[in-house]
């Protein structure tokens, strides 16, 4: 097995104390101060995170937006250039093969950011389809991306001079220190904040000074630990968890980022029937009535009954009690109190609808 890939900034990570895990491929960090402090950190001051293993791909050429169209759930109709979208790319059977987000540059160009782990994968897919004329390229080691996330994500980047206050899913282009970078309103922790994308090779200069420019307003460094209970308090789905090529938009709740007017896109046949048949297990939320803390893979019950299984679970920093995202029967509604099999015992859970903290995401 191939030794994990290192992030631009590693080094800064080590000096910072960083703790690593692998995801996708790449060696991240986990934690630095713990992930409960940087959790709080992001949700009441400013956080910065290294997600440099998120993948990078480029498709340019005439009609590229046109072409990624016919690909992707989403219709990037909906948007203009300078926009970004939130997307899948499935499967014949409807299956997720990855989530992404779709910058729309131009009519001629798309530039997507999929997951770390299935980055290849999804380049080879759409590049296997690409008419003569269109360029599908894989820029995942080009580019680092920094996620400064939290109530003074503003004030953190406006003191380096960044353009801030645009719209929820857009971008603007821009340079920093002659590099050009590219600031995304955009992130995956419920928060306001926004996502440099900066060349590799300038990554490190800029994190340096995001931490410089961040200090007066208590800017602390969050690993991929804090990353993901901020995410699953927000409802927000991982692929690998809660999506999977078993795991459809349907199935997970994520009907609104399905274009179901376009003409075709991959797996069209296969999710227009699902949601004409209303069947099937449906994603949804699950809160603790009492300590216990939910994990992937418990299974949840009603009396005697299997209903499902939990696809992410974690203990809610900002709720004090344990959430999480389970694959439920339709049988199950929201409001029902279920049992989930922890450490063989059956704890009660009432089925919410996520998110289950307020989102921030969209405050002007």
């Amino acid at each position: 097995m191939s030794d994990p890939i290192l992030s631009p900034l590693h080094s800064r990570h080590e000096a910072l104390g960083a703790k690593f895990s692998e995801f996708g491929g790449w060696l991240m960090p986990l934690q630095y101060a713990g992930v409960v402090a940087e959790h709080r950190a992001v949700r009441t001051a400013v956080g910065v995170f290294d997600v440099s293993h998120l993948g990078k791909m480029r498709v340019s050429g005439p009609g590229a937006a046109d072409f990624v169209n016919t690909v992707i759930t989403n219709d990037l109709r909906r948007i203009v250039p300078g926009q970004a979208q939130y997307t899948l790319l499935c499967n014949d059977a409807g299956g997720v093969i990855d989530d992404m987000i779709c910058y729309l540059i131009s009519d001629d160009e798309v530039f997507i950011i999929p997951n770390a782990s299935n980055t290849t994968t999804v380049v080879e897919l759409i590049a296997a389809q690409a008419p003569a004329g269109i360029s599908v390229v894989n820029e995942h080691r080009d580019y680092a991306i920094i996620a400064v996330q939290g109530t003074s994500s503003d004030e953190t980047l406006s003191a380096l001079g960044l353009p801030v206050g645009h719209e929820y899913l857009s971008f603007v282009r821009t340079s920093w220190a002659g590099t050009p970078l590219t600031v995304c309103r955009t992130g995956y922790t419920g928060e306001r904040g926004y996502e440099l994308v900066v060349p590799s090779a300038a990554a490190g200069e800029l994190w340096d000074a995001v931490l410089v420019a961040g200090r007066e307003y208590d800017i602390v460094p969050c690993g991929l630990g804090a990353r993901d209970t901020l995410r699953t308090e927000m409802g927000y789905p991982l692929h690998g968890h809660d999506l999977s090529p078993q795991i459809s938009p349907v199935m997970a709740n994520l009907g609104w980022a399905v274009g179901w007017d376009k003409p075709t896109f991959w797996g069209a046949d296969a999710l227009h029937a699902q949601r004409e048949a209303k069947s099937g297990p449906l994603l949804r939320g699950l809160k603790a009535q009492g300590r216990a803390i939910p994990r992937p893979e418990m299974e949840v019950f009603v009396g005697d009954t299997s209903v499902g299984v939990v696809t992410s679970g974690t203990f809610s920093p900002t709720l004090q009690v344990g959430v999480a995202l389970a694959l439920l029967d339709r049988s199950v509604k929201l409001g029902d109190v279920v049992e989930v099999a922890v450490r063989n015992r059956r704890e009660p859970f009432e089925v919410v609808k996520p998110p289950f903290v307020t989102p921030a995401v969209r405050e002007s």
